[in-house]
């Protein structure tokens, strides 16, 4: 059992650390004050092989594999949470359409991905009365001479305005229920697609979510991803694997809020004395940390399953809810360290914190992990 990362993914982690420090933690706050999608900061990332990380080669990616993701995702998201949430999202969008599309599929969308040509992806499932049970979706597809036709609405889709290809869900048999729901790849600008206004987020400012409309919105035969009603298999083993993505890019949010931390209470001098010197912030420190670096090693262990194709549903599930879980109360000994001055812009902490508290929410609650990892100790005891 190794756990120190391999050259290659040392070289990620390197790569990823240098540009995140250089090009997005200098302009972090003023995307989260101003609203700034960022546009040039994503295709740069794209340059960078950052877009495709566990994507192959043949179609633009890197290939380095989904540890070397984990690694990226928590770099990135240390300097700006809401770049890593469409550099994630992106990425996810990719590999689904590694995993499912035809190869005349993969060709003409995963590259526009990998590349930054695209922008970003969007992942297409939530619905106003449809969130943690994709099966009460409304959204049809309709066979037409030409292929499908889609008719609904989604909601809370991340750069759903600016992605170029989405991966959007419909039911194409709505008397079938879950098993009645398809896939469909949608280009973006695609007539009959629109977005709504911009969600006035508590974080991730510089993230785009909006509401999607689809009002018949015409999509050739080869749109379909995957076979009819294969729709939310499809969906869930995509969520599975974007789990990951989620403990990491909270790890890296905690991460960016101790570090922070821990230099305030270096310099601060209270009573005479650096407030590091208290034995009560040094054992809120070591807490944190410890509880960090649990989530890291869930997250990875998580990752290195899926990488050798091994079954990681409950490890993801375990990491995505550990992991956002720890990440808030990092978040929260931050703010509370610091002071008054952390419940004020005037330092990061409290971006991380509004940043971070999404994590336990989106790509399955927390409270939709706790059923994953309870169902599949019910159902494999002899792994518990």
């Amino acid at each position: 059992m190794k756990f120190s990362l391999s050259e290659e993914q040392r070289m990620v982690q390197s790569s990823a650390r240098e540009f995140a420090e250089r090009e997005l933690l200098p302009r972090a706050a003023e995307r989260d004050r101003k609203d700034l999608f960022p546009e040039v900061e994503l295709r740069a990332l794209g340059k960078l092989g950052l877009l495709g990380v566990n994507i192959p080669e043949s179609y633009g990616g890197s290939e380095m594999g989904v540890v070397a993701y984990s690694v990226a995702m928590q770099e990135i998201a240390r300097a700006d949470a809401s770049v890593a949430v469409a550099m994630g999202v992106t990425n996810m969008v990719g590999e689904v359409l590694c995993r499912f599309g035809t190869e005349e599929q993969k060709k003409k969308f995963v590259p526009r991905l990998t590349s930054g040509e695209a922008i970003s992806g969007a992942f297409a499932l939530s619905e106003p009365q449809a969130g943690s049970d994709p099966s009460a979706m409304r959204t049809t597809a309709t066979r037409t001479a030409r292929g499908y036709r889609l008719d609904g609405a989604k909601q809370w889709i991340t750069s759903g305005d600016r992605a170029g290809v989405l991966v959007a869900w419909a039911k194409t048999d709505p008397a079938a229920g879950g098993k009645g729901i398809s896939a469909f790849i949608v280009p973006g600008g695609t007539p009959g697609l629109s977005a709504g206004k911009h969600e006035d987020k508590m974080g991730l400012r510089g993230s785009s979510t909006v509401p999607l409309l689809f009002d018949g919105c015409e999509l050739d035969e080869s749109a379909l991803l995957g076979k009819p009603g294969q729709g939310l298999s499809i969906a869930l083993a995509a969520l599975d694997g974007g789990r990951i993505g989620i403990a990491s890019q909270a790890i890296g949010i905690a991460t960016a809020a101790i570090e922070t931390t821990r230099k305030y209470v270096k310099e601060r001098h209270q009573f005479g004395k650096p407030l590091s010197a208290n034995q009560a912030i040094q054992f809120r420190l070591a807490d944190a940390y410890t509880e960090i670096d649990t989530a890291r090693l869930l997250t990875f262990r998580a990752a290195f399953l899926k990488e050798r194709g091994l079954p990681f549903l409950r490890e993801a599930a375990m990491a995505k809810l550990y992991a956002s879980e720890a990440a808030w109360r990092a978040c929260d000994a931050a703010i509370q360290l610091h002071g008054g001055y952390g419940y004020t812009r005037e330092y990061p902490v409290e971006r991380y914190a509004r940043d971070c508290r999404v994590t336990r929410i989106y790509e399955g609650t927390s409270e939709i992990q706790r059923i994953v990892i309870a169902r599949s100790l019910m159902a494999h005891q002899e792994r518990a």
